[in-house]
């Protein structure tokens, strides 16, 4: 197997394993709608770049703690189905490391978003004004997430192969997006919005032409991908 193909099947496997943990695991699945939420919020609040860091940075500290935790569950159960003194102490410190992670998301979100929830009128609220490059880099990461939330409900294909919808005809056509938004003000707002959907399509063909995605999955990749990132930039796109 060539490094490269290699490479690519560690990706794979990798993806997977974030697929099944959301799957089976509740407090997975807890997070990862949480995360979605904290999201949504730092672009409603207009956060700064440093504190959008922070705050992904903190989601990235509990989902791989969660999934650290689910991972030792499985290698204690796999290894004695009585009970084990040791093996309950490898579960608790898992399980603690989980709620060490969360406090501190919970420390992270209160700190980047008290002023601001405080400071802002309960009738008005104030429209959200961030960088383009900021906005593009939420509306990706929530196009991954849903790509990989609707794969875990669908239960098909794996994270970077087959299955429904086409993860890399959503991030491409997202890209289209947002590169079409971000180039609306220039002159060459047409020519740059064709050569990216161009991109995005035969990103998409070469999925359908290798056999890894039927054309629905690719079809349905491309909507999700297109519709979020519209979404993103359409509520929260800077003037």
């Amino acid at each position: 197997m060539s490094p490269r193909r290699s490479l690519l099947y560690s990706f794979n496997w990798a993806f997977e394993g974030i697929v099944y943990a959301l799957r089976h695991e509740r407090n997975m699945q807890i997070h990862f709608a949480l995360a979605v939420l904290v999201l949504l919020a730092a672009l409603f609040f207009s956060l700064t770049r440093l504190e959008i860091i922070a705050l992904l940075v903190a989601i990235s500290f509990v989902l791989i703690a969660e999934m650290l935790n689910t991972a030792i569950e499985q290698l204690m159960d796999m290894f004695t189905d009585e009970h084990d003194p040791r093996a309950k102490i490898a579960k608790d410190v898992a399980a603690g490391a989980v709620l060490v992670a969360a406090m501190n998301a919970v420390a992270v979100a209160y700190l980047v978003f008290y002023n601001r929830i405080t400071g802002t009128p309960y009738t008005v609220l104030q429209r959200v004004r961030s960088s383009s490059v900021d906005v593009t880099v939420v509306a990706l990461v929530l196009v991954i997430l849903g790509v990989i939330a609707v794969k875990a409900l669908t239960r098909t294909g794996t994270a970077l192969r087959g299955g429904l919808p086409s993860g890399h005809a959503a991030v491409a056509f997202a890209g289209w997006v947002a590169l079409t938004f971000i180039s609306s003000t220039t002159a060459y707002a047409l020519p740059i919005s064709l050569v990216a959907l161009l991109m995005a399509v035969l990103v998409a063909q070469s999925r359908v032409q290798a056999g890894i995605h039927t054309v629905l999955e690719v079809v349905l990749g491309a909507l999700l991908g297109s519709v979020i990132a519209l979404l993103i930039f359409q509520l929260w796109a800077p003037i």
